[in-house]
């Protein structure tokens, strides 16, 4: 397994990184809830692997994620670096509102005090007395941002984290907490939504991470299992999931990308590989600070996913994979 360092964290982590949003249920993934043997299989799968970043966050099944996994990373926490996020919270304390969503009202909120008071929540959660790193869920431009980045640096003093990160960001965002007067450690990754149908915002910001020492930490690579194979097309969701909200599940899109998954066939054949692994390998050649975050629920989805550090794309191939689905690419996604 390949590794990087998180940043200037000195915080070794996986090329691959573990999501954990479908673990969480809920209906916003509705076709199945997890159990604490299931995660802890799928840990099982990951460590046999080489995996040891995982992602969570307090609003994935509200609660839901992060419980699962505290159950099954005891007597193992320290095999793996655990990752969960801030910002989004269903206390009604205050902040801005976010949605509601299965009996909760979620408001985004980046004081100091709901930052503090999230990581104390997700420590329980998870029942660890640390965390390796701290994502602001959506960046916030309603408080100062001086004030969020001194909570992050003070929560690092006090080694209740080691890193932190941002996500649902923009590049200016990296540069204002860069650049705010309290950042010391500064921002070790940025998380954001970044695949072969939805390219743009990623390309914008790679620069900056670049200029910034940070780690770009892609999700949606697999838009959600669309670019798995050309019969997840035919899968129907409930109104509330949110595979029925993205804008691969518009028929008009369905000829090209049938058509894409019939041009990239033969690159599959050559590379012995998964249409999956396919895409993800073709995310690995786009920075050479690429985290993939991929969710996975089964153990034989690990072993596909590792399959992609494998595959090395010839220049030609990575230009006809963009080519097969240049018609339908999106600049923005709201998931």
């Amino acid at each position: 397994m390949k590794r990087m360092e998180l940043g200037r964290s000195g915080i070794e982590v996986s090329t691959i990184a573990l999501g954990t949003w479908g673990l969480g249920g809920g209906s916003v993934w509705s076709d199945h809830d997890s159990t604490v043997q299931e995660a802890k299989s799928l840990l099982d799968a990951c460590s046999d692997v080489g995996i040891n970043y995982i992602d969570t966050a307090p609003v994935y099944g509200t609660g839901v994620s992060e419980t699962l996994l505290g159950e099954a990373l005891k007597r193992r926490r320290h095999d793996f670096v655990l990752q969960t996020k801030c910002s989004l919270n269903w206390r009604g304390e205050g902040g801005n509102f976010h949605y509601s969503r299965d009996g909760y009202t979620v408001n985004n909120d980046t004081r100091p005090e709901a930052i503090r008071r999230d990581v104390e929540d997700s420590l329980r959660r998870m029942q660890t007395d640390y965390l390796d790193s701290l994502i602001v869920h959506y960046v916030c431009k309603s408080f100062p941002v001086e004030e969020t980045v001194g909570a992050l640096e003070d929560l690092v003093r006090e080694g209740k984290i080691r890193a932190y990160g941002l996500s649902n960001s923009q590049p200016d965002d990296l540069r204002a907490y860069r650049n705010a007067p309290s950042s010391a450690q500064g921002v070790s990754v940025v998380q954001e939504f970044f695949s072969i149908l939805s390219p743009f915002h990623g390309r914008d910001y790679f620069p900056v991470c670049q200029e910034s020492d940070t780690v770009f930490q892609t999700y949606g690579v697999l838009e959600e299992g669309f670019l798995t194979s050309p019969q997840f097309m035919e899968h129907r969701f409930e109104k509330t999931d949110i595979r029925s909200r993205i804008p691969w599940v518009d028929p008009a899109c369905h000829p090209t990308l049938k058509k894409a998954f019939e041009l990239w066939t033969p690159i599959c054949e050559e590379h012995g590989c998964s249409f999956a692994a396919l895409v993800e390998a073709w995310a690995l050649t786009q920075f050479d600070r690429m985290s993939l975050l991929v969710g996975m629920r089964r153990p034989e989805n690990v072993a596909d996913t590792v399959r992609c550090l494998d595959v090395v794309l010839a220049p030609d191939e990575v230009r006809l994979m963009e080519d097969a689905v240049a018609s339908i690419q999106v600049a923005v996604l709201d998931k």
